[in-house]
């Protein structure tokens, strides 16, 4: 049975407008919730969690790299500690913009990490950076979405009454918001006013994730619980098509979560995504159709080349699979118990952070471990391509700069 989907216009609503109908749902609680049984399920992509398949054992030892070391640092910074929030840099004019849970927003050089602009928003965060022309934009643990010039100068604030734990994404004239509960806002980039709202219904009881939406050619990519991968119109908000890649299994709500906790990864005609205590699986870009999908748990994305999808499921295995119908073409099992979250793709290398700030890059062939860096030995919250490299930020609010070979 499809869940029930709401979308809200608001071609004239002021910022102050109420924001409508909420849905109440586990996932929007606040981080100090003192249930225990909640916070674990809340906080899993943050602290990970014994409870939900992973361990309290230590994990094994690293082993020897080749002579040659396919990671090396160019430079680093620190921009302040994320509070438990998971903060992503974005890019834009040649600089790296980073933010902290304390309220900074950094522009460092692409070139040697230096700060070029810090813009101090008087507000708690806990979502950024979305970058577009001239526009930064971030939003704050009150669930309000700031926006703000290159030079640091406030433009508007716009209140969604949400926890916003992902990062705002500029596309076009709008501003996409996606809140904790799987609201997404369209938000006019110009004075922040609501455009328009798509809700759907989720169960009691989600992941508390930072994955926000992808856009394409009009259309936006989000994952929601159910194992559920929606496409949206971006200049009205209406549904396009809603495809199931894992359903929920289980007796209790927590054994029924199965929520594609990272974004999906667009491949020209596929996207690909991975469910939580469900499947890895790949779906068609225009209909929706579920091209295969594999029993591989992971709460986190996805990678994707020419030829394979790449991801780490909950044990810390990283499995390549055919793009084209999901067979196992490698397992690394090297880097079980670290949780080494979000593959990403430089350079014709696979890269991974784990939760010891380690950064680790395989072999795309064969999984092999050819190269490797430490940082500053907090988890890696978030790990970007930019160009032949990569941008790392940490726990602790370092923010590294890496060339991949």
């Amino acid at each position: 049975m499809t869940n029930p989907v709401t979308v809200k216009q608001f071609p004239d609503t002021p910022i102050a407008a109420s924001p409508g109908k909420f849905i109440r749902v586990a996932g929007t609680r606040s981080r100090r919730t003192t249930n225990r049984f909640f916070t674990c399920a809340l906080l899993l992509t943050v602290s990970g969690c014994a409870w939900f398949g992973g361990s309290d054992k230590k994990p094994p030892a690293l082993p020897a790299l080749p002579a040659t070391n396919a990671a090396t640092l160019v430079w680093s910074a620190n921009v302040g500690k994320s509070g438990g929030y998971l903060f992503v840099p974005a890019f834009g004019d040649r600089l790296v913009y980073a933010a902290s849970n304390s309220g900074d927003v950094y522009a460092l050089s692409e070139e040697g990490g230096r700060t070029v602009t810090r813009i101090e928003t008087q507000a708690r965060l806990a979502g950024g950076v979305g970058v577009g022309e001239n526009l930064v934009v971030v939003a704050s643990v009150k669930g309000d979405v700031l926006a703000f010039d290159a030079a640091g100068r406030s433009l508007w604030k716009a209140s969604v009454a949400g926890d916003v734990l992902a990062a705002p994404t500029v596309v076009g004239a709008k501003v996409i918001v996606r809140t904790a509960d799987g609201r997404i806002f369209a938000l006019n980039r110009i004075d922040g006013k609501r455009q328009w709202v798509f809700q759907r219904a989720t169960p009691a009881l989600t992941l508390r994730t930072n994955a926000g939406v992808v856009s394409n050619r009009g259309t936006l990519y989000a994952g929601y619980p159910g194992g559920k991968v929606v496409a949206i119109e971006v200049e009205g908000g209406k549904p396009i098509w809603e495809a199931t890649i894992s359903l929920a299994r289980g007796a209790t709500e927590l054994e029924r979560v199965a929520d594609v906790a990272g974004a999906p990864v667009l491949d020209d005609t596929r996207v690909c995504a991975a469910v939580y205590q469900g499947r890895t699986g790949c779906v068609e870009t225009l209909s929706g159709n579920v091209l295969w999908s594999r029993e591989i748990s992971s709460p986190d994305g996805v990678a994707v080349d020419a030829k394979n999808v790449y991801v780490a499921d909950l044990d810390g295995n990283v499995f390549a699979l055919d793009k084209t119908n999901g067979a196992t073409l490698w397992k690394l099992e090297k880097l079980v118990r670290r949780d080494p979250g979000t593959p990403i793709l430089v350079n014709g290398k696979l890269v991974v952070g784990d939760k010891d700030g380690v950064i680790h890059v395989m072999s795309p062939e064969n999984g092999d471990l050819i190269g490797r860096l430490s940082t500053d030995g907090s988890r890696v919250v978030s790990l970007l391509k930019n160009g032949d490299g990569a941008v790392v930020q940490t726990d602790k609010g370092g923010v590294f700069a890496i060339n991949v070979r």
